[in-house]
């Protein structure tokens, strides 16, 4: 089995990443594709830094389309096959009139959960304005849904089961762009990235509305380095690309910013 306490020291997320590895023993104990619920990025980025150098297991995230943040990890020993098709997911419309009562993320998903479902049968909701929404969800929850999802806000809606082929996804704005810096401090590199000031993502560090590689900083002196993924609340997120040393002894800093 897994050196369950050894990987367990390494992980911020200790319950979620304990179900992951009951999972993972089990596939392991059973020679079989077993999938884990929805994760979401913070415990994502754990788990795919935990199970990256493990033997006995492979595993594979996927939410329904590349950039999904919420996504279910397919785990199989390394000689069985495992693709995205073994991860199982279905794909709901939430077709409503929201001309005259805007509902938000916030809102739709309140509703789902209102149900009675819990969040990590739920991934990726994305809001299609005054229409409603789409949300891809686990299979078994199908057919609860479309009986039980008949209003979010005060408008009424039809949900219904589509193809992944309907999903409306709107590829993320990308902007790149190359900034010098003294240091690869986090504020430093992020105000360059987002355009705002030093002081400005100070506050924003500290108020715990900034995370790299998901996971939450409040450090405004933490250190990047190349491929990391800062994310401010808001804002999007910026990927830091390659860096190099100017004759200044100075940072030069490709960075890449995703709205």
């Amino acid at each position: 089995m897994l050196p369950r306490e050894d990987l367990l020291k390494r992980v911020e997320n200790k319950e979620d990443i304990t179900r992951v590895i009951d999972k993972a023993e089990q596939a392991i104990k059973n020679w079989e594709v077993v999938a884990t619920d929805f994760l979401s990025p913070p415990v994502l980025a754990e788990v795919q830094t935990i199970f990256q150098n493990l033997t006995e297991i492979a595993a594979l995230p996927w939410g329904g389309y590349p950039q999904a943040e919420r996504q279910r990890v397919g785990l199989a020993r390394p000689d069985l096959p495992l693709d995205e098709s073994q991860i199982e997911l279905a794909a709901l419309d939430i077709a409503g009139n929201f001309l005259f009562d805007p509902a938000t993320h916030r809102d739709f998903l309140g509703s789902i959960l209102g149900t009675g479902i819990v969040r990590e049968k739920v991934g990726d909701i994305i809001v299609l304005g005054e229409r409603g929404a789409q949300v891809i969800v686990v299979p078994e929850m199908v057919e609860f849904l479309t009986t039980s999802l008949t209003q979010v806000r005060s408008v009424a809606v039809k949900t219904q089961q589509i193809e992944f082929s309907e999903l409306k996804i709107r590829p993320p704005k990308k902007k790149e762009m190359t900034t010098v810096e003294a240091s690869m401090r986090l504020d430093a590199i992020a105000s360059a990235g987002f355009g705002m000031s030093r002081s400005k993502m100070a506050n924003a560090i500290a108020a715990k509305d900034v995370r790299v590689n998901w996971k939450e900083v409040t450090q405004s002196s933490h250190n990047v380095k190349a491929g990391d993924l800062i994310a401010v609340r808001g804002k999007g997120r910026l990927e830091v690309g390659e860096v190099s040393i100017t004759k200044k002894q100075r940072y030069r800093v490709n960075l890449v910013r995703y709205k």
